[in-house]
């Protein structure tokens, strides 16, 4: 067999993350890397370390690495196709579940990073405060239902561009409920957050991402304060 066979049936193997790249291919991760940076996703360390493998990679396995962490969706990230398709099917999610509960009293609970969106929801916090950080999250649904049970608690929705969240169906008993969508109704929406239940003596909040401290001392914009 020759060299050449050789490499052919080892890159079929290895799939699509064998497949060798382009410069471009290189260069579109690096700009993503630097959007990502930008956002406060990356240190200045990770971004230096991280454009120094993207700049050498050879495979598509290599580039897939440097962003297996980073928002697909919802962001500026520009990522070629085919690496696109090397992520899909390298880095599988874990399956969304039909319901996850959540209750809390006088502590703290949350979900960020890539967790995975259940269809439904059922969260109650009493004196306690929850957190779901969207702006990493595995969606794989169009929507999301909540039952939402807040006394003397506060819940936290971290949004992107895209997620809308319906508050319509909460009655408020001495709280607040609030939701800000500084993206505006022009950004293409891919989850749809229904919530509905009570809210007495607490908070609800769904929000974008807030500026890290540095940012905040550079008098960066707020995030997602122009919708692209």
């Amino acid at each position: 067999m020759s060299d050449q066979e050789q490499a052919g049936q080892g890159a079929a193997a290895g799939g699509r993350d064998a497949l060798r790249v382009s410069h471009e291919d290189r260069d579109q991760v690096a700009e993503a890397l630097r959007v990502a940076a930008g956002d406060g996703r990356l240190t200045a360390d990770e971004l230096d370390e991280r454009l120094e493998k993207a700049l050498t990679a050879r495979t598509y396995g290599d580039l897939a690495v440097l962003v297996t962490d980073l928002p697909a969706k919802g962001t500026a990230l520009a990522l070629p196709g085919a690496l696109t398709a090397a992520l899909a099917a390298g880095v599988a999610s874990a399956p969304p579940k039909d319901l996850i509960k959540i209750h809390v009293t006088s502590g703290h609970a949350k979900r960020d990073g890539r967790w995975t969106v259940p269809a439904r929801m059922d969260i109650q916090a009493r004196s306690g405060h929850i957190l779901l950080d969207f702006t990493e999250a595995v969606i794989n649904q169009p929507t999301l239902h909540i039952d939402v049970d807040v006394r003397s608690g506060h819940l936290t929705l971290v949004t992107r561009p895209g997620i809308a969240v319906d508050v319509d169906d909460v009655s408020v008993r001495s709280g607040q409920v609030k939701v800000k969508e500084p993206w505006g109704d022009s950004v293409p929406g891919f989850l749809r957050i229904s919530l509905a239940g009570t809210c007495g003596s607490g908070h609800i909040l769904a929000r974008p991402p807030r500026r890290s401290f540095w940012e905040w001392l550079r008098r960066a914009p707020r995030r997602y304060a122009i919708a692209a």
